[in-house]
């Protein structure tokens, strides 16, 4: 394929600058003052215009399907040309007919992408206008191919018609002495010796001139491989070496690839800033977003200071109901009732610690629900602030439920609050109840109930005892036994109930001062564990920035790529400028 010096950077250039519009919508790089974007999508650079002319069966279609390496252009020995035909890339094939001596005919063959062939009616045709319509054509063609045939190369009419060409179409005009193969070569030498003559008498300068024999080309291209040597024989290369070199590598063309490759080099330039600008961009709302964290960290911190203080509240707390729980086990431990449960049995240390655990945990609830209530508040008034800085900063509605495209105006937020202030609740709840239970406050009040229940049933059972053997000597009228019986069994009665009164006291002294005695290592416990859970709830507050954080991840992810082959754009670049 001739050109292909020009058509292959060209080829390379385009697949660059579309390589480069598409990199550019990645970026959001507008380059609509770098890219002839328009150009591009129709095809960089117009098609070359050639334009046939020569008398009748000079073998003008002959040549033409020669330099197009196919059946373009129907040959005949008679006239088959009786109008201008432009000759057009175009799927499926057809005829057009433009004017009523002009037709484009469409054809699928590649040659036709890069070529535009402008076969005309022989010289000294008869057929009347089609000169004229030949006329825009010959100032606009990148090349002027005026064909003779070897039996005649001095036609008067094509030399007419060649002293009549506009100054553009004879500055690219170019002679074929067509049908060589119908000649020795030294016969060929004379013939273009006497053409080489004769332009200069009738044009006063000679343009170039080359002996040629399409068919002979015909032949050797359609043969499978290219028959190289007969293709030679032609004289069809230095045609085709003199197209490449003066017409798709002239100065107007070479200068228009240098223009595209300076703007493909502007083009890149520009998005390469505008990477360098997003990965900027991003690390700023790196910086922003980490200082916002440390924003959190800071609220969380201050809720953490005042700890000392609620942890006083939660002592005091403990004691109220360190106390109550004393009294309630004062009255449990009364005699009736201690007399009572030697018959049904004695769950006063379980009952104890469950009152105890209950009223505790409910007490912690209360205080944490005001401490949840008071940091989700301060996270919503953070949130509300930050939602016009993020914006300003970043251009992102975090108050949607998508912050990067917020369709819907609807702030989660009072819900992730809502929902970390009661988890914050619950474990300072759970904290609570466990901590109690790991005190096992209740082992030594077992002991002393148990050891109290011991001599109870001691002095209930004599009294049981020597009641029942008074009745027995009374029911025998045995005198005396029955009033002694008696009398010692309200003596052990008396006993039980001047121990069971006498142990009340001390049982339930020792029970409270074991329970204010736990107070500092329960609130110890409760420590960490309110520091856990503060730690929860602002760390689900600061989890509603976690579709932004996302969305800066995708984004710098996305810029490693995008640099990569921008780094490959620019080598194709270089080579392409290299290669030129």
């Amino acid at each position: 394929m001739f050109g292909d010096r020009y058509f292959a950077p060209r080829q390379r250039l385009a697949e660059l600058m579309r390589g480069i519009a598409a990199l550019a919508v990645q970026t959001g790089t507008d380059l609509s003052e770098h890219l002839p974007l328009a150009e591009l999508e129709t095809g960089l650079g117009p098609p070359f215009m050639f334009v046939v002319c020569g008398e009748v069966n000079a073998g003008k279609s002959t040549l033409l399907n020669a330099l197009c390496g196919c059946d373009l252009c129907p040959v005949s020995r008679l006239p088959e040309t009786d109008r201008v035909i432009c000759y057009r890339h175009g799927d499926p094939p057809r005829d057009e007919a433009e004017a009523p001596l002009l037709e484009n005919h469409f054809r699928p063959f590649d040659f036709l992408r890069d070529f535009v062939l402008i076969d005309t009616p022989g010289t000294n045709s008869s057929i009347q206008g089609h000169q004229e319509m030949s006329v825009p054509f010959l100032a606009d063609a990148d090349l002027v191919l005026f064909v003779f045939p070897i039996s005649n190369p001095w036609s008067a009419a094509t030399w007419d018609a060649i002293s009549r060409l506009p100054a553009r179409a004879m500055a690219r005009l170019v002679l074929v002495i067509q049908q060589a193969d119908q000649r020795d070569p030294k016969d060929i030498h004379v013939i273009l010796g006497h053409v080489a003559d004769l332009s200069m008498k009738r044009l006063g300068r000679v343009p170039p001139v080359f002996a040629v024999s399409g068919k002979l080309a015909c032949d050797a291209k359609r043969s499978t491989p290219v028959a190289t040597d007969r293709l030679q024989a032609s004289g069809l290369p230095a045609l085709e070496d003199h197209i490449s070199d003066n017409v798709c590598l002239a100065p107007g063309r070479r200068k228009t690839l240098e223009t595209w490759l300076a703007q493909a080099a502007a083009a890149l330039g520009a998005v390469d800033d505008r990477i360098e600008d997003q990965a900027a961009q991003i690390k700023s709302h790196h910086r922003f977003i980490e200082q916002v964290e440390r924003e959190i960290d800071g609220i969380r911190a201050q809720f953490v200071e005042r700890l000392p203080r609620h942890l006083a509240g939660v002592a005091e707390v403990f004691q109220n109901e360190a106390k109550f729980v004393t009294r309630l086990l004062r009255s449990r431990l009364r005699v009736l009732p201690s007399m009572i449960r030697l018959f049904t049995g004695d769950r006063t240390g379980p009952a104890m610690e469950d009152i105890f655990i209950g009223r505790l945990q409910t007490a912690v609830e209360a205080v944490a629900e005001n401490d949840g209530n008071a940091a989700a508040t301060a996270c919503r008034l953070h949130w509300h602030d930050l939602g016009q800085r993020v914006e300003s900063a970043m251009g992102i509605n975090i108050h949607a439920a998508d912050p990067v495209d917020d369709t819907l105006v609807i702030d989660p937020i009072d819900e992730t609050l809502a929902a970390a202030k009661n988890r914050f609740v619950e474990r300072l709840g759970r904290a609570a109840r466990e901590g109690i239970g790991n005190l096992k406050v209740r082992n030594q009040l077992d002991k002393e109930v148990r050891r109290r229940n011991l001599a109870l049933k001691s002095f209930l059972v004599m009294t049981l005892v020597l009641t029942q053997a008074g009745a027995v000597c009374g029911a025998l009228n045995v005198p005396w036994f029955p009033g002694i019986l008696c009398g010692l069994a309200a003596l052990f009665l008396a006993c039980g109930i001047g121990v069971a009164w006498a142990s009340r006291s001390p049982i339930t002294r020792e029970f409270q001062n074991r329970l204010l005695d736990t107070c500092g290592i329960f609130a110890s416990t409760l420590h960490s564990d309110y520091e856990e859970a503060l730690r929860i709830v602002f760390q689900s507050y600061a989890s509603s920035l976690d579709s932004v954080r996302s969305h800066l991840v995708s984004e710098r992810l996305s810029i490693d790529p995008r640099l990569r082959r921008w780094q490959e754009l620019f080598l194709t670049l270089k080579a392409i400028e290299q290669e030129m």
